[in-house]
């Protein structure tokens, strides 16, 4: 028999240790006061506003606890508009007035932070001139331990707005998109009659796509260190094209870097349920289970955080970039979204009542509005130079937003488009709306498409668009504030009707058969990949934007401003400011990727193809005609190859200096197609930076 203590010392630590880095409820209760912990609940769970009565003591209690597992400083961790995580890290230090130092952490240092916000992209909200900023404690997401280098820092999740209040941040419109759509729930759920036992919340599951390179080989490509793809490379004689790799045996190097991503992540309180090979060779996953919005969206910036270094210490290269192998899988975020109405329930879910039945039906219709109506704005939250190379090659979704039901769903959409009511569904039975039993939906009623952009995947929609270095926080304030706008459109219309003197049965009815009709373009399920599907969306109105310029263009629209300002959460000036960095980043982007290319062509590609050339002009090979000829056809091809990759780079030169960016992406194709050449020619010994072969397999 085996006792508890070697239990604890086996498989099962790993469950005792989950969270231990986390301040989290069972660690609030042991440091707080019942009254103090009271008081925090109710901010946690039933959506108070904070009590700053309790601020000193919860302070004291997190620098009690961070100190104990040997914290020496805290932060401020918060999500500038950069797409990373930034902190200011602080002793817990004050003077003692006795010349010496004293452990000290106050509550207003906990509630309010001041980093310097001058340096942090604002598009023009503030002036260079003006550098102050403010964090604030988001008490919704637990404070945690970061532990790196022999160090232990206190993190404590913020917003991060500027002097005057405007947003600098992901989280701020993160929560405001949350309250807006709880607003809306919570006025559905009177509707439905149903008991509010919480505060509705949307909730999350994301899906984490990565590679790994050996570090050795990730030093060797100025490409990878520098913009995160490589620019250069000819595919392999054997990638993916065998599909042993997806789902396949993790190899045990991968599988030991894997395993300490697992139990950190663990320790830091985030629920990583899945790891797997993915579809290209050197490209893995990984997986967390549904948590509420907010939460999940922190976990994951932590989740790429882990990745990143815990492969540092395995020598090895995480690489988050969507697209750093050409030819090859690239690698995206899986946003798994839903949403949890007032009574507790997942309201994507169908139940057993005529209630819960037309609250599922009632978001699936309003998902179908949202998406045909903002589904532009959708498509802007996942624009950027990364994901270009990306959506729309069948590996990923394309551009165009469309909503993938699967057949039982479209067949009751297509009932209640002809008649109001639908009365059966292909599982069989009878179906209602709300006027008697409805018979259960299996909750797996939909096979998956893994071509749609946004697919219903059982009690869930899946945007599979968000690229793997992005923040999801964006993609999901557009959904939470396009399904507010959705539900408050379509409750007005219910609620008019009622004051007629209409049953809510009858006005809900008529309300949903109305909006499949005026929405029913946006559903497809057939392959999102075909050329077919692309004359079909357009003949439909399905805009295919496929350029994040093209698609950044969606936040300067009227209708966008008016969607985020009507909800408060963004303002007009925050909206635009948010067009200003994400053009000014693509731009910098491809700039920066112009500059590498060019110094990798003219120090790297042509030297070593120079001295090939000089090799093969020294070459005797004896009075044999075609061996001479051989000689010189050689010699010819990798001149001209030369000529045509020298001048792509002047050309990708001048446009760098021009600022033109179109000109840029086809100075580096051009120069891309005569360098992957050129490695075709030159000895391998002499090529001047690892090939994809070595990269691809070698870990």
């Amino acid at each position: 028999m085996t006792d508890s203590k070697t239990k604890s010392s086996g498989g099962e630590r790993f469950i005792e240790e989950f969270g231990c880095l986390v301040f989290n409820h069972k660690t609030m209760r042991h440091y707080l006061s019942e009254k103090a912990f009271e008081t925090l609940q109710r901010t946690l769970v039933g959506g108070q506003t904070l009590d700053p009565s309790i601020a000193d003591e919860v302070a004291d209690a997190m620098k009690t606890w961070a100190m104990e597992k040997g914290a020496t400083h805290y932060c401020h961790w918060f999500q500038p508009l950069t797409g990373a995580t930034a902190e200011k890290q602080e002793a817990f230090l004050a003077p003692d007035g006795e010349g010496g130092m004293i452990a000290a952490f106050s509550g207003k240092e906990l509630i309010r932070g001041e980093p310097d916000a001058s340096s942090f992209p604002s598009g023009g909200l503030r002036a260079t001139f003006e550098a102050r900023g403010y964090t604030a404690w988001d008490p919704t997401s637990p404070a945690f331990l970061h532990q790196e280098a022999g160090t232990t820092v206190l993190c404590i999740p913020t917003i991060f707005c500027s002097y005057h209040g405007e947003a600098l941040d992901k989280k701020t419109p993160l929560l405001r998109s949350q309250n807006a759509l709880a607003d809306q729930l919570e006025r559905w759920g009177r509707l439905f009659g149903v008991v509010s036992i919480r505060r509705p919340r949307a909730t999350l599951g994301i899906e984490q796509e990565y590679f790994l390179v050996d570090r050795r080989y990730f030093a060797a490509r100025p490409d990878l260190v520098q913009t995160g793809r490589t620019l250069f490379g000819r595919r392999p004689a054997r990638h993916q094209q065998m599909e042993d790799h997806y789902f396949g045996h993790i190899e045990p190097r991968v599988l030991a870097f894997m395993s300490e991503v697992d139990r950190t992540l663990w320790r830091l309180g985030v629920p990583s349920k899945t790891r797997h090979n993915e579809v290209s060779p050197g490209q893995f996953e990984v997986a967390a289970v549904f948590e509420e919005q907010n939460l999940a969206v922190d976990h994951n910036m932590l989740t790429m955080q882990v990745l990143r270094e815990t492969a540092e210490r395995h020598g090895m290269a995480c690489l988050l970039h969507e697209k750093p192998f050409a030819g090859v899988n690239g690698s995206g975020k899986h946003n798994n979204w839903s949403v949890d109405g007032p009574d507790g329930r997942n309201w994507f879910a169908p139940g057993h009542t005529p209630h819960e039945n037309a609250a599922f039906l009632t978001m699936i219709v309003a998902v179908m509005k949202a998406v045909d109506t903002f589904g532009s704005v959708l498509r802007a939250t996942v624009a950027t130079a990364g994901n270009d190379h990306r959506l729309g090659a069948n590996e990923a979704p394309p551009a165009i937003m469309s909503i993938y039901l699967g057949d039982q769903l479209s067949d009751i959409m297509g009932q209640m488009e002809r008649g109001g009511n639908a009365r059966s569904s292909k599982s069989g039975g009878r179906l209602t709306l709300g006027v008697s039993l409805l018979p259960p939906l299996p909750r797996d009623a939909t096979d998956r498409n893994r071509t749609s952009p946004f697919a219903f995947t059982g009690t869930k929609f899946e945007f599979r668009a968000v690229g793997s270095g992005q923040s999801s926080a964006g993609s999901n304030v557009a959904l939470n504030t396009m399904m507010a706008w959705a539900l408050d459109e379509m409750a007005t219309a219910v609620e008019k009707r009622m004051a007629k003197g209409v049953t809510f049965q009858t006005a809900l009815q008529e309300v949903l058969q109305a909006e499949v009709r005026a929405h029913k373009r946006i559903l497809f399920d057939g392959d999102n990949y075909s050329a077919e599907w692309k004359r079909e969306a357009a003949r439909r109105g399905l805009p295919n934007i496929s350029s994040t310029p093209a698609a950044l263009k969606a936040l300067t629209t009227p209708e966008c401003e008016a969607l985020f300002a009507k909800y408060g959460v963004l303002t007009p000036r925050e909206l635009h400011s948010r067009y200003e960095t994400y053009r000014h980043a693509y731009e910098q982007t491809i700039a920066m990727e112009g500059v590498c290319a060019v110094r990798m062509a003219r120090t790297r590609f042509l030297p070593a193809a120079l001295a090939h050339v000089r090799e093969l002009s020294a070459l005797r090979v004896g009075s044999g005609a075609g061996r001479r000829s051989a000689l010189r056809r050689l010699l010819r091809e990798t001149e001209v190859l030369m000529e045509q990759l020298a001048a792509a780079a002047e050309r990708t030169d001048g446009a760098v200096k021009h600022g033109h960016s179109e000109a840029i992406l086809e100075g580096m194709a051009a120069m891309r197609e005569a360098a992957d050449e050129l490695e075709e020619r030159v000895p391998a010994s002499r090529w001047p930076v690892p090939t994809y072969g070595e990269m691809l397999f070698l870990l």
